[in-house]
């Protein structure tokens, strides 16, 4: 039976590496693929749309999304089934949120070398994951 395989997913050379670690390993299970439009209120004023609408920023940061997710899968070769998502707000919160209210078997994330104060001042996102997933996390450098 397949396993169910989050792998969130943004810009970065390390969910790119952490997705294709995914499609080999996982062979035959089922990748989500989730990337988080991160919120702020400063991105919602009136003059630039405002969240979940058709206009403004927060259109062209689903469109970006589908785009990256048109990138990545092109660049692996999977022979499972292939899920995307797309939220909005925190990413570690939103990720964290997906895998309570989702049947995820395990979770592939991309993890950036940061040193202990750029973690306690910026946080970590995949670290977040980690210690709260009730699944089995693999973090991908």
């Amino acid at each position: 039976m397949p396993r169910r395989i989050l792998v969130p997913v943004d810009k970065s050379s390390q969910a790119s590496a952490a997705l294709n670690h995914a499609s080999e390993v996982h062979h035959g299970d089922e990748l989500v693929l989730l990337h988080v439009i991160e919120y702020s209120e400063s991105l919602t004023n009136p003059e630039r749309g405002g969240r979940k609408k058709a206009e403004g920023w927060y259109a062209k940061a689903q469109q970006d999304a589908e785009a990256l997710f048109e990138e990545l899968l092109a660049d692996i070769d999977h022979d499972g089934d292939v899920t995307t998502v797309i939220v909005d707000g925190s990413p570690s919160g939103e990720i964290i949120e997906y895998l309570d209210d989702h049947d995820v078997d395990q979770v592939v994330i991309g993890g950036r070398r940061r040193s202990p104060t750029g973690k306690a001042i910026f946080g970590s996102t995949a670290q977040k994951v980690t210690l709260s997933a009730r699944c089995p996390v693999t973090i991908v450098h």
